[in-house]
């Protein structure tokens, strides 16, 4: 099966082609020199963006391929969730070419898609296994019991993780996107010379997760003085940190919670070269197997949306509507134990 994913949830404009399970190509257009200058993603300008650049996006898609866009099987694009009006031009873009070409259209889950990076460098992967998905605008935590079969064991309560990197960078005085100029920072700090507080909630099992604390600790760290560079170093290294000990220490308590050996991690955060080595330190020691995409993987593209095409159900091929605010799963793992 011949296979075409269309990504435009934020501000990368990605198109891929997959045939049988193989990549046959992975265009990516991002925004971020363009978002730099505002600190963030400007949503109207992501949009504006997104028009203007997809059809070359296509063509050099297919051109990469080789192959003929007319012999396309299926189309993929993500429906949500992200920003309603980047949605709306990767929707619209996938309806209008599968009318010209005859061909279905499937809208996919952005949070799945993530997951599914990981069955592209891992053809051995299968379930049960718990599933973190860390991003600019995302964190859940799922048991993937099987194929469109998830219980959630948690999610954010406030800032995503890759927001809240984002954030401090902008405290600290650092340019946008945060996390890969936060990690670059760390390289040359002591991630023990600040303590951020862990977030804790009431019920125990309860995996839900908490970014905002730390990020206003940061705040008040720097607040009304001037920090040197050493100090901005030692504070991007603490940041990084906490941010890693959260997740890891959400992943293992659904590991033992669950009963799995098997974790999945995928989303733009996990990029973080200091977050996969202490995933991979602690999953060793335990005896865990983990599995994660390759970075180019990991942050939004059209690969991932193929892929989820090669494990569809029935309910995937009805009709579907952007949907800016769409979820994983919202059946709780703790209503099943």
């Amino acid at each position: 099966m011949l296979v075409l994913g269309i990504e435009t949830s934020c501000d990368e404009t990605g198109i891929a082609l997959m045939k049988d399970g193989s990549i046959l190509s992975n265009v990516v257009e991002s925004q971020i020199p363009i978002h730099k200058k505002f600190g963030g993603v400007i949503p109207e300008v992501a949009s504006r963006k997104h028009v203007e650049v997809i059809n070359h996006v296509l063509e050099e898609a297919i051109n990469e391929s080789g192959v003929e866009l007319s012999k396309i099987d299926l189309i993929g694009v993500t429906k949500g969730p992200g920003l309603p009006s980047s949605l709306y031009v990767g929707v619209v873009f996938a309806r209008t070419l599968g009318m010209l070409l005859n061909k279905k259209v499937v809208g996919v889950n952005h949070l799945e898609a993530h997951i599914y990076a990981n069955f592209i460098s891992h053809p051995e992967l299968s379930p049960p296994f718990i599933s973190l998905v860390a991003s600019g605008g995302h964190c859940e935590l799922v048991y993937f019991k099987n194929h469109g079969d998830y219980l959630l064991m948690g999610r954010t309560r406030d800032d995503a993780p890759g927001e809240a990197f984002d954030k401090v960078a902008k405290i600290l005085g650092l340019p946008y996107p945060g996390g890969p100029e936060i990690e670059k920072c760390a390289k040359n700090g002591d991630p023990k010379r600040f303590s951020f507080t862990i977030p804790k909630f009431k019920d125990e099992k309860e995996l839900d997760f908490s970014f905002s604390g730390i990020k206003t600790a940061v705040l008040y760290l720097v607040k009304d003085r001037e920090i040197d560079e050493n100090e901005r170093n030692d504070i991007c290294a603490s940041f990084q940190d906490a941010i890693t000990r959260i997740l890891l220490e959400n992943v293992l308590k659904a590991v033992e919670l669950s009963g799995t050996k098997k974790v999945t991690l995928s989303g733009g955060v996990i990029a973080n070269s200091y977050l996969r080595s202490m995933f991979e330190l602690e999953c060793e020691r335990r005896g865990i197997k983990l599995f994660y995409p390759p970075k180019n993987l990991c942050t939004d593209n059209g690969v991932m949306v193929c892929k989820k095409l090669f494990y569809l159900n029935e309910r995937d091929f009805e009709g579907f509507e952007v949907s800016p605010d769409l979820k994983l799963t919202e059946k709780s793992f703790f209503n099943k134990i």
